[in-house]
């Protein structure tokens, strides 16, 4: 898949594939690449770039809030995430999470409990290209623990979460991480305290919060539509 960009205009096709705009059709060719400019017959012009995580976030089909990028990059940051790494997680939805772990590589195994929201996600994995490294299984996590070994990080968002991080000793490696979103501070509370109660150290919450800066004539200052907040994200480590 590839991106056809022109100003604020992205539209998503694959090799082949025909775009059809007020600003005239064009046909994608099987070699296109990034980088190249293509006409469409009215002579108008774009420009093919590749999708990375940011434009696959806004082209996956939703089945919900996804999380947004800036809370998936402080997934990363706090559990130090890599190739390689396994991760189990939990509240798959539209999948927006998967994809960026499986961008990076990492061998995800994520449960979704509607199976519409998970044949969705299977879908988004596909456009991602990231079918390998991420599976998406139906069901509820909690029915599924028995026999999935161990892994270097849990990414939790589902109400039943602190459920889940009670089992965290069994499913943790020494020195993983298990974390928590939630949009409410009454779920990340609760998951502090079953972190807690069964030995998970380090244990934090924070408000993930972005504001974007206005530069215009008048001066500089952040944007006033909205405080930016989005969610709550409790981290926890296993000894």
């Amino acid at each position: 898949m590839i991106l056809l960009v022109r100003g604020d205009r992205e539209y998503l096709r694959a090799p082949g594939e025909e775009l059809q705009t007020d600003l005239g059709v064009l046909t994608v060719p099987e070699d296109v690449s990034p980088g190249q400019r293509l006409e469409t017959h009215l002579g108008e012009e774009f420009v093919v770039r590749e999708p990375r995580g940011p434009d696959l976030f806004e082209h996956f089909e939703r089945t919900g809030a996804p999380m947004m990028p800036r809370d998936i990059g402080l997934v990363v940051g706090f559990t130090g995430l890599a190739a390689g790494d396994r991760v189990l997680d939990a509240g798959t939805g539209t999948g927006v999470l998967a994809a960026y772990l499986g961008r990076i590589d990492a061998d995800v195994v994520t449960y979704e409990q509607d199976p519409d929201f998970a044949d969705v996600a299977r879908e988004n994995m596909r456009l991602a290209g990231v079918s390998d490294t991420v599976d998406v299984r139906t069901g509820d996590v909690l029915e599924h623990l028995d026999g999935l070994g161990e892994f270097d990080v849990l990414t939790l968002d589902t109400e039943d979460a602190p459920d889940v991080i009670r089992h965290a000793p069994d499913l943790l490696v020494s020195g993983g991480f298990a974390v928590v979103y939630s949009p409410f501070v009454e779920g990340s509370r609760a998951a502090v305290e079953a972190a807690k109660d069964v030995g998970l150290t380090d244990v934090t919450t924070h408000e993930t919060i972005q504001r974007e800066m206005q530069f215009d004539d008048r001066g500089s200052r952040p944007d006033t539509r909205g405080v930016g907040h989005t969610g709550f994200l409790t981290v926890a480590r296993w000894e």
